[in-house]
């Protein structure tokens, strides 16, 4: 009877009928795909490439994860860059604690061939697969392995991966480099610079340069002073590589009578230098401030190599400055430290480090011979540590105003740039205030090498947040005469 009233509805109204039919159809489709989409994940989950736990997997941008599950090309030998700083600051700082309860760094599944030969030998490589995680985390995630036997915890190396020490991180950040090769245009110095007041500063270089371990190379020490009156006194002193110490785990150097050490994330700097006002001497507990640092980062096409790291973006220094006996004495002092590496034969570069309020900025790009400007990269800090990096392909030169220690040179008398990624725009001004020009050759031109100081103002969103921020700070570029700056 049922049967015979159904079918005799389908035939009365056959509109509604169809209509009713469509719908039901369109329900068990849709039922069968968020099926399928489950069966598919629940496979993936159970995948061993793409074993985990926790409620969020970070990746590197653009990979492809099916590629990365069946072994594609795209798939193969990913990493993401700089993980530690990525876990340190981005994922597990503070910033983001009210979101993030824990981060597990994993590798997995990476090929490794191992040799053994009970003889002595070198053996026959055989290739396995290795993995390796940080034991503490991956049970908080829910990854942690079932042991049946022995013990799987954190070792002192698992530790200081995640959350180092203030001498381990700043050790780790800061150690010296020896060249691929011996090449005379190698150079790695560690730099300062502090603001004793105003109208007064100091830029102060340790510096190892020449064909290192491999021929003929030493040390310089560069003291440079502001002076109130608007002068600059120059300090030099060259020592032979015989009394050159450089530590490649730590963040130790000895030049002569000139020295860094690092203890327990505070600088201890010394320096002797002699010039036309007489022997400059300096000596500084320089403390970089928490979470306010910038990763190592390092560029290198053929025989062109660049290294760069900002251990201290924003730091206070105390202690004494002294000028042919002279001395003054300085107490939280701002204060800047960066550390460079590499082969600097006719390399140019755009670099400036400021402090405002709420925000601390540093944009920078280097200029290899024979290439146009890369794309240039503006970073913020803050508090609270890394916040956002943002790329530009040009500064916006405009004016010009005498430089001094170099006669007929001419600096920018102001600039802007415009840095964004993605919904991100950082709007940056700088007005020059004072600059210092040392001629330089590079690329076969006479240039002049611009150490500015300048007040800025910021402005911008981030993060949907309205950024807006003004302060002083430092800024680098080269020129070769005041058409030039108008012309960039």
């Amino acid at each position: 009877m049922i049967s015979v009233l159904a079918f005799r509805h389908l035939l009365v109204r056959k509109r509604r009928s169809a209509f009713l039919l469509l719908g039901f159809g369109l329900g068990v489709g849709v039922m069968i795909v968020l099926l399928s989409v489950g069966e598919a994940m629940l496979d993936q989950s159970r995948d061993v490439a793409l074993v985990g736990g926790g409620e969020v997997t970070v990746l590197p941008e653009g990979i492809d994860v099916e590629a990365m599950r069946t072994g594609g090309v795209s798939g193969m030998f990913f990493g993401i860059d700089r993980a530690r700083f990525v876990t340190r600051q981005l994922l597990d700082g503070p910033r983001e604690a009210g979101f993030v309860r824990s981060v597990a760094p994993a590798i997995e599944g990476k090929l490794l061939y191992l040799r053994k030969d009970a003889s002595g030998g070198m053996g026959v490589p055989v290739a396995v697969r290795a993995g390796g995680e940080i034991p503490s985390r991956a049970a908080v995630v829910g990854a942690g392995l079932d042991v049946r036997e022995g013990v799987w915890a954190d070792d002192a190396a698992d530790s200081a991966w995640i959350a180092p020490t203030p001498k381990h991180l700043y050790d780790e950040l800061d150690r010296f480099h020896l060249p691929p090769k011996p090449d005379s245009t190698w150079g790695e110095w560690q730099y300062f610079n502090v603001v004793v007041a105003p109208d007064e500063w100091w830029y102060v270089t340790l510096l190892v340069g020449g064909e290192v371990s491999g021929g003929r190379w030493g040390g310089q020490v560069l003291v440079t002073r502001r002076t109130p009156g608007g002068r600059y006194e120059r300090f030099t002193a060259s020592v032979p590589a015989a009394e050159v110490r450089l530590d490649t785990t730590a963040a130790g150097l000895d030049v002569g009578a000139s020295s860094v050490r690092q203890r327990d994330g505070v600088y201890r700097v010394s320096a002797r230098a002699r010039g036309g006002a007489g022997e400059a001497r300096v000596d500084l507990e320089i403390r970089p401030r928490p979470r306010r640092y910038f990763p190592a980062v390092e560029l290198g096409a053929g025989d062109f190599l660049s290294g760069y790291v900002v251990p201290g973006l924003v730091a206070d220094a105390s202690g004494t400055l002294c000028v042919a006996g002279h001395c003054r004495r300085i107490e939280a002092a701002p204060a800047y430290h960066d550390h460079n590496w590499g082969v600097w034969r006719d390399v140019t570069w755009e670099w400036g480090a400021a402090r405002g309020a709420s925000v601390a900025l540093l944009y920078g790009g280097v200029r290899a011979p024979g290439s146009d400007a890369t794309p240039f990269f503006l970073a913020l800090v803050d508090s609270l540590g890394f916040r956002q990096v943002l790329r530009f392909r040009r500064i916006r030169y405009e004016g010009a105003r005498p430089a001094a220690g170099a006669a007929g040179a001419v600096a920018p008398a102001r600039f802007r740039l415009d840095a964004a990624r993605g919904a991100d725009t950082v709007h940056l001004a700088v007005v020059i205030a004072d600059a210092l020009a040392t001629r330089m050759r590079a690329e076969g031109l006479d240039r002049h090498f611009l150490q500015m100081r300048g007040r800025f103002t910021v402005r911008g969103r981030i993060g949907g947040a309205e950024l807006a921020d003004s302060g002083t700070g430092f800024f680098e570029t080269y020129v070769t005469d005041s058409a030039s700056i108008l012309n960039r």
